[in-house]
C-alpha cells in the first residue's frame, strides 16, 4: 500500500477523530488527545463517571477539557493552506472546505456538491445524493451545476421551485410525511392526557367538597353533643345543691 504524503499525513493530525472534519475549538483530555469541544462534549453528555477516550479508550474519573490553542493556531493555518491548495489544484477539483476531502457527490435536497465525509453527517445522511459526474450530465447549465455559488440562474430557479410546489416528489418527502404523522399522534396523545387531567381535577375538587361537608357535619354533631352534655352538668349540679331530704326524695 503505498505511504500517504506529507498533506495528507498533516491533515489526519489536524483533524478530529470524531467528526473526521478539521478541529474547531480544540481541546485536550486526560489522556493527550484531542478533539473539537462540541465533540467530546457529546460523547461524554451522559457519562457521569468513568469520561473514556473515544480514540485509546483510557478512562478518567473526572471531566477534564484544557483548550489547546497552539492546536487551534495550527488548524487556522492547515485551512488557509487547504483554501489555497483547493483554489490551485492540479485538475482543478475542488475540496470540501469542512473536510478537505474531494467533492464526489450533488445532494439533491440540499442543491450543492458535498464530499464523502459529508455524506455521512446528520446534515445529509437521509437525504438523496448522486455521483457529481451524473449531477453535472443530468443539469449542467453553462457548465456548472444548478443551485452552486458559481450559478445563480440556477439559485432563482431553486427558489422558484421553493415558492411554487415541488414539480415532483422529492426523495425527503416520506420521511416529512413520516414526521407530520409522529407530530400529529403526539399532538392527540396531549390532547388525551390534558383530558385525563381535567377529568381528575374535577374529582379532586369533588372530593375536597364531599371532605369539607362531612367535616362541618362531625363538627356541628359534636358541638350538638358537648352542648347537651353541659346541660346535663348543670342539672346535676343543681341537684348536688339541694337539701339532703330534698335530694333523697
Amino acid at each position: 500500500m503505498a505511504a500517504e504524503s506529507p498533506a495528507e499525513s498533516f491533515r489526519d493530525e489536524a483533524s478530529c477523530s470524531i467528526c473526521l472534519g478539521f478541529f474547531q475549538d480544540p481541546v485536550s483530555i486526560h489522556c493527550g488527545h484531542n478533539f473539537c469541544r462540541a465533540c467530546i462534549t457529546r460523547c461524554w453528555e451522559e457519562a457521569e463517571e468513568n469520561f473514556v477516550c473515544p480514540q485509546c479508550k483510557e478512562a478518567a474519573p473526572q471531566r477534564n477539557l484544557r483548550p489547546n490553542r497552539e492546536l487551534a493556531k495550527i488548524i487556522e493555518i492547515a485551512k488557509r493552506l487547504s483554501l489555497q491548495a483547493t483554489k490551485g489544484g492540479a485538475g482543478g477539483e475542488r475540496l470540501c472546505e469542512k473536510h478537505q476531502e474531494a467533492l464526489k457527490l450533488f445532494c439533491e435536497e440540499d442543491q450543492t456538491p458535498i464530499c464523502l465525509v459529508c455524506r455521512e453527517s446528520q446534515a445529509h445522511r437521509v437525504h438523496a445524493v448522486v455521483p457529481i459526474e451524473e449531477a453535472v450530465e443530468e443539469h449542467k447549465v453553462g457548465g456548472e451545476i444548478p443551485g452552486s455559488r458559481a450559478d445563480p440562474e440556477g439559485q432563482k430557479r431553486k427558489a422558484a421551485g421553493a415558492e411554487n410546489g415541488r414539480g415532483r416528489e422529492k426523495p425527503g418527502l416520506p420521511l416529512e410525511k413520516e414526521r407530520q404523522k409522529v407530530v400529529s399522534e403526539v399532538k392527540e396523545l396531549h390532547q388525551f392526557v390534558e383530558g385525563q387531567e381535567r377529568l381528575l381535577l374535577d374529582r379532586l375538587a369533588k372530593l375536597d367538597q364531599e371532605i369539607m361537608r362531612r367535616k362541618e357535619e362531625n363538627i356541628n354533631r359534636l358541638l350538638e353533643e358537648i352542648s347537651s352534655i353541659g346541660k346535663q352538668i348543670c342539672e346535676l349540679e343543681e341537684k348536688c345543691q339541694q337539701p339532703a331530704c330534698e335530694f333523697l326524695q
